[in-house]
């Protein structure tokens, strides 16, 4: 699993027709900065991920990658290599939180 940072949305009307109805996010994963891990850096690339708990654009998720992906509900059947499972409510690192989606 990893985290990542909802940046906007990806709108494709063809597509493979068990695509269809299924929300595309553009994603910038986020990871723990090596010189201060009290605050997040955003990732050099962008993920599209398919939503399936429903996510907006700022928010913080979980997703997974590969065949993992296919694990999530409903989505065994579908060709997806990225799905967001989680919306994340705090983030703690070394015993300090770093991230709370009340803040």
């Amino acid at each position: 699993m990893f985290l990542a940072r909802v940046e906007g949305s990806v709108v494709s009307t063809k597509k493979d027709p068990s695509m269809n109805g299924r929300k595309l996010l553009l994603l910038r994963p986020q990871l723990v900065d090596d010189e201060d891990p009290t605050k997040f850096r955003p990732g050099k690339n962008t993920v599209v991920a398919v939503d399936s708990v429903g996510a907006g654009e700022g928010e913080l998720v979980l997703f997974c990658q590969g065949s993992s992906a296919r694990l999530a509900p409903s989505m065994k059947a579908v060709p997806v290599d990225a799905v967001i499972i989680g919306i994340v409510d705090a983030v703690d690192v070394l015993g300090k939180q770093i991230f709370s989606s009340g803040s």
